[in-house]
């Protein structure tokens, strides 16, 4: 009786949030039943009744029913395994493609915000974005010279169950879907070692006249942090082609910004095989960021272009035609792919490996457009083995991780490790033990001394403390990812690259 009560709320809650019709309960109830092998159902419409004055969380449903479906041995109690069955409940509650892109379009026809507004609360409400586990993300803002960061605690992806990594190994290797960001991901059941999909749904595209997808992260970074990829699978790359695209995109939706991860490894994205960028309607410190020296490329006096007041070397593109933005924007891409200057120690290439590319970021303020280029190096040395412009070794207790597309907006998205390691290193300075002794935080040891003798400790103003001296930390990393340092040396070596434009 109790999976029957669940079942049938998990279908008013569908009805609620106009998943489903009234009309179609009955039939998702069967669907419901035939994956727990049950072919009974017996509420009456009295019990009915009683159970829709009651309110639950959707987390709390599908839980219970998650646990349902432990207890009948039709999974095993892992993280992945309950991820992928109640990611099967969802897909029986969600529509299919052409009625979800039929909507989207309706609301397209009221506005962008319009479309984007339902799409996002259907990303959550079928639970593709898990609005539960994104509430654990620690976030907060850190001041900067360069304008108010963004630093978040990654806690909303699960950490890998070893059990199911174990069930992974001896499991059947396939390739499909190619990767995460594949269009058949759409509706895919998933398997040990690839998330279900049964619940998303993508809104297609035209982009340069090829077929893209666009749809929602689901761990949300961001305001409606967005995904938008290629329909086939082909590798990222960098080129004028990829600012046209950029700019495509935000002539449909010109309330969202959309940029990309750079094209080579260290100062790439996690995915470089599968050609995206990503984007949201949010405001990051770098476009905050003012313009601190203007200049004038010849042959482009009717695009303003200055360096922006920011740790990592971007140039800013701004003017009413995107087109002469996407024209500059290749002229600077095509000279920075072969720069070279050894006193500021950029090379273009070592033993025939390229290093030198780009981070471009495009968005509409009011009725001009902009183009954002971040010039990335992915040199690496025997004492920066990383990489010369990637976070120091220094830093490695809270980032080491690459500087992708989001922490060069100004963004840190820090591992779930530090929730833990920054309480116990807050326990540790308020009763002034010893950091080096315990081994979990032995390695924020030198970097504690170094702010230790500052403040005086108590349990009140720990926390705040350490979120002060970790802003401080990312300030340094993407000081570290800035090809052209923030000193008169460093202005002047930018100047000398923007000579050759």
């Amino acid at each position: 009786m109790e999976l029957q009560k669940y079942l049938f709320l998990l279908t008013e809650y569908g009805i609620q949030k106009n998943l489903i019709e009234k009309a179609d309960q009955t039939y998702i109830i069967n669907q419901f039943l035939m994956l727990y092998g049950v072919d009974e159902f017996a509420l009456d419409e009295t019990e009915k009744q009683r159970l829709r004055r009651e309110e639950y969380e959707l987390v709390t449903l599908l839980d219970t029913l998650t646990d349902e479906a432990v207890s009948r041995g039709l999974i095993e109690d892992t993280i992945t395994e309950r991820d992928l069955f109640d990611t099967k409940l969802m897909g029986i509650l969600t529509d299919r493609p052409s009625e979800i892109i039929a909507r989207f379009q309706e609301a397209y026809q009221n506005s962008p915000e319009a479309a984007t507004d339902y799409y996002y609360a259907f990303s959550q409400d079928t639970n593709y974005i898990r609005r539960d586990r994104i509430r654990k993300d620690r976030k907060w803002k850190a001041d900067s010279p360069y304008g108010e960061l963004d630093i978040t605690i990654n806690l909303s992806k699960p950490e890998k169950d070893p059990k199911a990594i174990a069930a992974a190994k001896n499991a059947v290797k396939s390739s499909y879907p190619a990767c995460q960001l594949c269009m058949e991901n759409e509706g895919y059941a998933g398997r040990l070692d690839h998330p279900a999909r049964q619940n998303l749904r993508i809104i297609p595209m035209q982009i340069q006249g090829a077929e893209w997808g666009f749809q929602y992260s689901p761990y949300v970074y961001y305001n409606e942090h967005c995904i938008v990829f290629n329909g086939q699978h082909v590798p990222m790359k960098i080129e004028k082609a990829t600012f046209a695209k950029l700019f495509d995109f935000i002539k449909v939706f010109p309330h969202y910004f959309l940029g990309s991860n750079a094209d080579l490894p260290i100062v790439g994205g996690s995915i470089l095989s599968h050609d995206h960028f990503q984007g949201g309607n949010y405001t990051f410190a770098m476009a905050k960021a003012p313009m601190e020296e203007r200049f004038i490329v010849k042959g482009f006096e009717d695009v303003e272009m200055g360096i922006v007041k920011w740790p990592l070397s971007v140039l800013r593109l701004r003017g009413q035609n995107a087109d002469r933005l996407i024209e500059l924007g290749a002229h600077i891409l095509d000279k920075w792919r072969s720069y070279t200057d050894e006193t500021a120690f950029l090379y273009a290439e070592t033993d025939g490996e390229l290093h030198n590319t780009i981070t471009p970021i495009a968005r509409k303020v009011g009725d001009t457009y902009e183009l954002d280029l971040a010039l990335r190096n992915n040199i690496t040395t025997e004492e920066h083995p990383l990489g010369v412009f990637h976070p120091h070794a220094q830093w490695h207790n809270i980032k080491k991780e690459n500087i992708g597309l989001i922490e060069v907006m100004g963004l840190a998205v820090l591992p779930a490790r530090l929730k833990e390691e920054l309480e116990l290193l807050g326990e540790y300075l308020v009763n002034g033990k010893e950091i080096a002794s315990n081994e979990k935080i032995r390695k924020h040891a030198e970097w504690a001394e170094s702010f230790r003798g500052t403040y005086d400790f108590m349990e009140e103003n720990v926390k705040g403390i350490l979120e002060k001296e970790v802003g401080i930390v990312f300030t340094h990393v993407l000081e570290d990812a800035g090809v052209f340092k923030c000193t008169e040396e460093g202005r002047e070596a930018f100047r000398r690259f923007i000579e050759v434009l």
